[in-house]
């Protein structure tokens, strides 16, 4: 995978790295392929319990690669390629494991629509948030007009959609999009440590926690009962009832 390097660490965190700073990062048909490759690898992995999506050079991401975009076969074309982006995005939005970006410099279209398909948003200060595809005519395509609307306030959304205009990382954490601001160049670090804690819990309930999430009231509040009685009677949520009472750490085993 030439373009996303994929690092697992010793603490159950694996580090995807988009891998094209000359390009400040910009989505290809290749970054999509790898992307999904990458996310399906540790997913298989036991030893990896949470991932962090990371941006080398200047920028996290800087949206599609225009060069690509300009020899796209009309509408059909554009439709296929923003498929493999979707594709790939729900890959890693589908992934039962938690996912924390690490975002810096440009976070503009697609590469806001990567950020939006992980769990959580570290951003330094350094980040600007925002889809400027307005401004070219366009709209964004792989799911952030959908979940835009999810993560902020609905007029926020609009603006963005509507403008073009990026948003701050301050403004983007007032807000809600991202999870916590942190000094210029600490995001990784930041996002790390995020992981490393995610990556300590119990991955069962780590999973179904995702899952209920995104889940309709009704169905939730159901489904919410069903798996937290499940969960109950797992290994880990036995361990963890324990661990309390003995007043030591847990040891999760995704059991």
């Amino acid at each position: 995978m030439s373009t996303v390097r994929v690092d697992r660490r010793g603490d159950g965190v694996a580090v995807l790295t988009l891998a094209r700073p000359d390009r400040l990062n910009a989505l290809s048909s290749a970054v999509a392929a790898d992307l999904a490759a990458g996310v399906s690898a540790v997913m298989a992995d036991d030893a990896v319990r949470a991932i962090v999506v990371a941006g080398d050079g200047k920028a996290f991401c800087a949206g599609a690669d225009i060069a690509e975009l300009s020899t796209l076969d009309g509408p059909r074309g554009f439709a296929a390629f923003v498929q493999r982006l979707t594709d790939a995005f729900g890959v890693l939005a589908s992934c039962p494991k938690p996912s924390v970006a690490a975002l810096h410099g440009a976070v503009l279209g697609g590469g806001l629509e990567l950020a939006l398909a992980c769990d959580l948003r570290i951003a330094d200060e350094t980040a600007k948030l925002g889809v400027p595809e307005i401004r070219l005519g366009l709209l964004p395509g792989a799911a952030g007009t959908v979940r835009l609307p999810r993560l902020l306030p609905k007029a926020i959304a609009k603006h963005l959609l509507l403008t073009g205009e990026p948003m701050t990382a301050v403004d983007a954490e007032c807000f809600g999009l991202v999870n916590k601001v942190v000094p210029a160049g600490e995001a990784l670090e930041a996002a790390g440590a995020l992981a490393a804690r995610l990556a300590s819990l119990a991955p069962l309930a780590l999973a179904a926690a995702k899952r209920l999430v995104d889940e309709p009231l009704d169905d939730a509040i159901a489904a919410e009962r069903e798996v937290v009685s499940g969960l109950f009677g797992t290994d880990d949520g036995i361990e963890g009832v324990r661990a309390f009472l003995e007043k030591r750490p847990p040891t999760f085993r995704g059991r």
